[in-house]
């Protein structure tokens, strides 16, 4: 039996095609029907229809902000009850870490100040009612991360600075406001299309928290253009940028790069050396925690 045939439209499909980038344990399917309309299909277990249900009423709210991004066109179950699907609209454009590097630094900045404000926009949805006090919820975060990190046998060169900053700026999660999150803002999940626009994808890790908690994966962003990053934080506080962001960003980074390294291990050589390689960089622009605005930012020209 084919799974996909209990899928309204199934029978205008041209082309199936799987598609292997990503961490996500969903399958993903480009589709191609017979009047050249383009999809992104999403197929997960059954058990997790509740979850993808969740997903698909975030991805509802997050489609009315008018930004590029796979828009939800049908949800329901298939393969005889055995799977659930989600359908997608398909966002055209190339990776943007593979499109950044070839444009000019002013042209990879205005990209980072567009990708800045799509995040702005969607951190203006509010997380539900009656979650957990967001100091709480990090302090166990930070907590969790410094255990695992503790008991990994890799480590990041002076790493116990960054325990030390954690300790010492817990307060700094007082009074947050909470907010949708992406989940997984980075290079890896924005595309670039012809019109030089940025296009958003793979909501799957979408969360609720701080919504500046969402900048903790910006080391993947500054590895491939530094002024894209830069554009990325002037373009969410439209040129204003607080300091106390600067603080909670290395509080944020920090707590990510202890947790790293124990992730990547499970993964292999590459993925620990691409980990390590991350927080080593994160070390030198911090100054070893003695700083906390990064030096390519407070040197960036386009900034």
């Amino acid at each position: 039996m084919n799974i996909f045939e209990d899928i309204i439209g199934y029978s205008e499909w041209s082309t199936v095609s799987e598609i292997k980038k990503g961490w996500s344990t969903d399958k993903k399917y480009y589709i191609l029907d017979k009047d050249g309309k383009e999809f992104l299909l999403r197929v997960s277990d059954i058990s997790e229809l509740e979850k993808k249900r969740r997903e698909n009423e975030i991805l509802s709210k997050v489609s009315k902000l008018n930004i590029n991004m796979s828009m939800p066109l049908n949800f329901g179950v298939c393969g005889n009850n055995t799977k659930v699907f989600s359908l997608l609209s398909w966002v055209n454009g190339d990776d943007s870490e593979k499109v950044l590097p070839t444009l000019t630094k002013e042209n990879q900045y205005e990209l980072g100040i567009e990708s800045g404000e799509i995040l702005a926009k969607i951190h203006s949805i509010p997380s539900p009612e009656g979650l957990p006090n967001w100091y709480k919820r990090f302090n166990k975060k930070i907590d969790r991360n410094i255990h695992s990190y503790n008991n990994c046998s890799i480590k990041i060169p002076n790493g116990e600075k960054i325990i030390k900053y954690l300790h010492g700026n817990r307060d700094l999660l007082n009074s947050r406001k909470q907010s949708i999150q992406h989940g997984d803002y980075h290079v890896g999940n924005l595309l670039v299309n012809k019109n030089n626009k940025i296009g958003v994808i793979d909501f799957n890790r979408y969360d609720f928290g701080d919504p500046w908690e969402e900048f903790n994966r910006i080391s993947f962003s500054h590895s491939i253009s530094v002024p894209f990053t830069v554009g990325q934080i002037d373009g969410y506080f439209n040129g204003n940028v607080p300091v106390c962001f600067f603080k909670l960003l290395a509080l944020y980074m920090g707590t990510n790069a202890l947790a790293s390294i124990p992730w990547a291990i499970k993964f292999g050589e590459k993925e620990v050396n691409v980990m390590l390689t991350n927080s080593i960089n994160m070390m030198k622009y911090f100054n070893n925690f003695e700083t906390i605005i990064p030096t390519w930012f407070s040197s960036s020209k386009c900034h």
